[in-house]
């Protein structure tokens, strides 16, 4: 038993070992985000609400039908229901009914409201697919930044590590009298520089990690990480089209854009409705209705339709009888049908007044469309001009890296032996230093520019 349990628990550690030890790429990251992403879920519901709407309007088209049943009991002087009479007593009695209406015509408004609806759902869908888009975007940005802020820390640490080999040497050399103490000094204030900057890049890490778990809406933010991967300059050929070129082709998908477009739809199918206010409306009906009563009522003379039979004991009087609740109901039922037209004449202004506001309404949804596109065109242009500008400050600063390594090598000959001083070297560090970041920042910025102009060009994300 006790080996058993010792079993278990050795399978339960590397079970939760495994899940502390999970590594998220972008594409697990964007995936969870989207699947788990509160705001999302929200707008979900709200799709769902939107298909009933939808439901609505689709039974708009189908007759009602309704049961009804009446009991009651009246005292004193009340009207009996066989004789139509005044009589003094008690009364129970039971009206069942049936009634059943449809809508005919009402100037086109029920078709308008279905297609409204459907166009809602559409416009409802685009709504959600654009949110999934913008987390996409978010969840690239966040991903790269913490990717940055982790290779900065590899740089800095390989650049201390340089510096402990220099400061060793260093003391080496101070202890034998060849170089002055104050060389020494220099090279430990900028190993210490740089055991700042280590410190500075790890809480970055943490930060842009945080940031990133936050918007995937993962607490555990001591066990989440992303995968340990190299990403370089991805090849791209998006600038062989022209900012004209990406901005039609965002046209035909961007989700924003058909957002606005259905907005317009809607309110040029409100306009219909609320002009489909001035025609008739025409209703057809039928009611069917029954009653029992307990009173007694006078027996049908089966010769003489329409005729009732006398008392045989009292020739003066109507035989007098109670029917079953089955005999009653069918004999004391009818119908009534019929059509029902509703002509508009005055109604305050109301239809001509829905009428200005929902042709108000569907300019303001043109002109919002209008902006729309040309806020998209502004951002892709805005975006295209990035791309360039960033690939150009990520190429400028590899070659100043390229210099300054040079410099530097050169700068490390001479003062390894003795031609130059401290502060002077660790000047050329301090430039070493500020290259690489640079090329790692410039890196990342141009990487999801590019990436941000290839998703309006309809390039789904990623790092290959």
């Amino acid at each position: 038993m006790k080996f058993k349990i010792t079993g278990l628990l050795m399978m339960f550690s590397v079970v939760v070992g495994m899940a502390q030890q999970k590594k998220w790429n972008l594409q697990e990251c964007v995936t969870y985000a989207v699947e788990n992403n509160l705001t999302i879920e929200q707008l979900e519901l709200d799709l769902a609400s939107v298909k009933i709407d939808k439901s609505d309007a689709l039974g708009a088209f189908l007759p009602n039908l309704n049961l009804s049943s009446g009991v009651s009991e009246r005292s004193g002087l009340v009207v009996d229901p066989n004789s139509n009479a005044n009589v003094s007593g008690t009364i129970f009695s039971v009206t069942p009914g049936i009634t059943t209406g449809v809508t005919l015509f009402d100037g086109l408004r029920n078709i308008h409201r279905l297609n409204r609806a459907k166009l809602n759902t559409i416009a409802s869908q685009y709504r959600l697919d654009d949110l999934k888009d913008d987390i996409r975007l978010s969840v690239a940005n966040s991903y790269l930044q913490v990717l940055s802020n982790k290779e900065a820390l590899e740089v800095a640490k390989a650049q201390y590590a340089v510096t402990e080999q220099d400061l060793k040497r260093t003391k080496e050399l101070v202890d034998s009298g060849v170089v002055p103490r104050g060389d020494l000094l220099e090279i430990q204030a900028t190993a210490a520089t740089q055991e700042q900057q280590i410190v500075n890049n790890e809480g970055l890490i943490l930060i842009s990690k945080i940031s990133l778990a936050q918007i995937l809406q993962i607490t555990d933010y001591d066990n989440f990480d992303i995968a340990d991967e190299e990403f370089n300059i991805p090849l791209s050929d998006i600038l062989n089209n022209s900012a004209k070129d990406i901005f039609f082709k965002a046209l035909e998908f961007r989700n924003d854009i058909k957002v606005s477009e259905s907005n317009v739809a809607i309110a040029e199918k409100d306009k219909q409705i609320a002009k489909g206010a001035l025609y008739p409306t025409i209703n057809a009906f039928f009611n069917y209705n029954t009653f029992y009563t307990n009173q007694f009522g006078p027996v049908a003379d089966p010769d003489n339709p329409g005729q009732f039979l006398f008392d045989p004991n009292n020739q003066g009087n109507l035989l007098l009888t109670r029917e079953s609740i089955t005999n009653q109901f069918y004999l004391n039922d009818g119908i009534s049908y019929g059509f029902q037209i509703n002509v508009p004449v005055f109604n305050g202004f109301s239809v001509k007044n829905d009428m200005k506001r929902a042709a108000i309404n569907l300019e303001s949804s043109k002109l919002q469309l209008e902006q729309d596109k040309l806020a998209l065109e502004a951002e892709i242009q805005q975006a295209y001009v990035n791309v360039s500008t960033f690939l150009k400050s990520y190429e400028a600063a590899e070659k100043t890296l390229e210099a300054r390594t040079l410099a530097f090598e050169y700068s490390k000959e001479r003062f390894d032996v003795g031609l130059m001083n401290a502060f002077e070297y660790s000047q050329a560090q301090s430039r070493i230093d500020n290259a690489k970041a640079d090329v790692i920042r410039t890196k990342y910025d141009y990487i999801f520019r590019l990436k941000i102009l290839e998703f309006y060009f309809g390039i789904p994300i990623s790092l290959e």
